[in-house]
């Protein structure tokens, strides 16, 4: 069976690549081979940053594999989120060190998720992002928690119901990305930054960035981001945006 995701450790960085083309959509074999190598970088001593990157050129991650959302139950939905929100959102939380997302290419949906799962942003001046779920007849819940804390809540509104794609210059000007670099540069920048974190004081990255994920903690409302996302999916009405999605069509929300 193909792996999905790249481990690869070097001078005290880990950099996990995800590797589904053509687009890194998102199943449970992508998402169990990812949490499982944030918990083996956090178990290693010798690592002291992560690097979160992808290996398909001009893409980061489109999101959730539809596949897995069509005609399924809701307890069939609620095990695909339970990856993507709760185990994600504790691998993150439990990493013990800094974790950076190099964008250079397209992130939306839950490849939205994985980037800001991680704790800076670099993105490629190319890069692009988006919520596109409410195109689908879906909601992007998990991003109802922690956005509008980020952006605001009238802009993290904005981009959440209207599903636009925005560029990399328009996120960093709205605090989602730290830095926008030329496309060729992310990896290095991102590697980079991993290198400066890497070099200070284990104990005072470890306790401090325990001390900042403990603040800034919104995992208490995952577990209801996963019902409202679940509970929508499910609808006849995001049935039917996931079919004409992949139908290559508009819905037709009357006559779901």
């Amino acid at each position: 069976m193909k792996d999905f995701i790249r481990y690869e450790a070097h001078d005290r960085i880990a950099q996990i690549s995800i590797e589904r083309p053509p687009v890194n959509a998102l199943n449970l074999s992508v998402l169990e081979e990812l949490i499982a190598a944030l918990r083996r970088a956090a178990a290693d001593d010798n690592i002291r940053a992560v690097v979160l990157a992808s290996a398909v050129p001009r893409r980061f991650s489109a999101g959730l594999d539809l596949n897995l959302v069509l005609g399924k139950s809701k307890t069939q939905v609620r095990a695909l989120l339970d990856k993507l929100y709760l185990e994600l959102s504790d691998a993150q939380y439990h990493l013990n060190k800094p974790s950076i997302a190099a964008v250079a290419g397209a992130a939306r949906g839950g490849g939205m998720t994985l980037a800001i799962s991680c704790d800076v942003l670099i993105a490629g001046e190319n890069a692009s992002f988006g919520y596109p779920e409410i195109d689908l007849g879906l909601v992007p819940a998990i991003h109802f928690a922690h956005l509008p804390h980020i952006v605001g809540r009238h802009r993290a509104f904005e981009l959440l119901f209207s599903g636009r794609a925005f560029g990399a210059d328009e996120a960093c000007s709205l605090g989602l990305v730290s830095r926008v670099v030329p496309d060729e540069k992310v990896l290095e920048e991102a590697r980079g930054l991993a290198h400066a974190f890497a070099s200070k004081s284990p104990n005072a990255i470890r306790l401090g960035r325990a001390a900042f994920m403990r603040i800034n903690d919104y995992r208490r409302t995952i577990g209801e981001a996963a019902e409202i996302f679940c509970n929508i999916a499910t609808t006849d009405e995001a049935q039917e945006g996931i079919r004409a999605f992949t139908q290559k069509r508009s819905p037709n929300w009357e006559r779901s």
